[in-house]
């Protein structure tokens, strides 16, 4: 895995303009969040060692370089999943080339269905914790042997989404007028989503919001020492008695949310 994060960082360096400090992820339909990029580079993963270009809708598969509000951020557009039969380690390992290429912070965004029957759609919660249900029954990322030469074996991981970062989302959020939940993400395999009894399940856990990414990716920032934001788009509501979920609802849902979702990551970037 070294040698190949050197190969992607090599292809990627050759064709960029700034170094980036921030890493961000885009979820399901919040590509567009990574547009007007000040000297801005497009690298499609298609061209990077080791990515592999999504096939779900609203991801498209391009690490977008350059500067946001005079911020240098690396934006990936879309991101691969676990259930389109990719390994945890190739979902994760974008995450070790944005830090190959100088990434100190990682925002990551997600759609996700929201389990508090008290929110709304299109209501943007912050990750404060998260339950990675695949990597606890032996799907996770950083099984096999350890590398130290890109973090420890053992990685600590309570606290991830806690940081100094956290005051200052939230200080732009309200800023804004924008009301930023907060609360606890799991990660299901997918793809199919969540039955009645599953999501009854879901909340005696404590779970907040629900959604098939983003875990692993958390991991590894985590053990690459990289500071953690996480923010989950609620796309719709995943009650027991609610009608069901579709795709199509979560990419008009994130269409209508780009101003907010926009606004808050701009707003953050600005402080850092």
């Amino acid at each position: 895995m070294y040698e190949l994060i050197a190969q992607a960082r090599a292809v990627i360096t050759e064709r960029i303009l700034v170094q980036p400090k921030v890493g961000i992820i885009l979820g399901s339909g919040l590509g567009n969040l990574a547009d007007d990029l000040d000297q801005g580079a497009v690298v499609p993963y298609a061209d990077i060692p080791g990515f592999h270009t999504p096939k779900v809708s609203g991801h498209r598969g391009e690490l977008a370089v350059g500067r946001v509000e005079g911020c240098p951020v690396a934006a990936m557009r879309g991101r691969c999943h676990f259930y389109e039969g990719y390994s945890m380690q190739e979902i994760a390992f974008p995450v070790r080339v944005l830090k190959a290429i100088g990434c100190t912070t990682l925002i990551v965004t997600n759609a996700a269905g929201g389990l508090r029957p008290d929110w709304q759609v299109g209501d943007i919660m912050r990750i404060s914790d998260q339950i990675f249900l695949p990597g606890m029954v032996g799907n996770h990322p950083l099984r096999g042997e350890n590398d130290d030469r890109l973090g420890p074996r053992f990685p600590g991981v309570v606290g991830a989404f806690e940081n100094e970062l956290v005051p200052i989302a939230r200080d732009v959020a309200a800023t804004q007028g924008t009301t930023l939940r907060e609360g606890v993400y799991c990660m299901l395999s997918g793809p199919a989503f969540e039955s009645a009894a599953e999501i009854r399940m879901l909340q005696i856990w404590g779970a907040d919001a629900v959604g098939m990414s983003t875990a692993p990716e958390v991991i590894v920032a985590i053990h690459s020492g990289m500071r953690v934001l996480g923010f989950s788009l609620i796309t719709n509501l995943a009650i027991p008695d609610g009608p069901p979920a579709n795709h199509a609802e979560v990419l008009e849902v994130g269409e209508q949310a780009k101003p907010r979702f926009s606004a808050l990551i701009r707003g953050i970037l600005a402080r850092l």
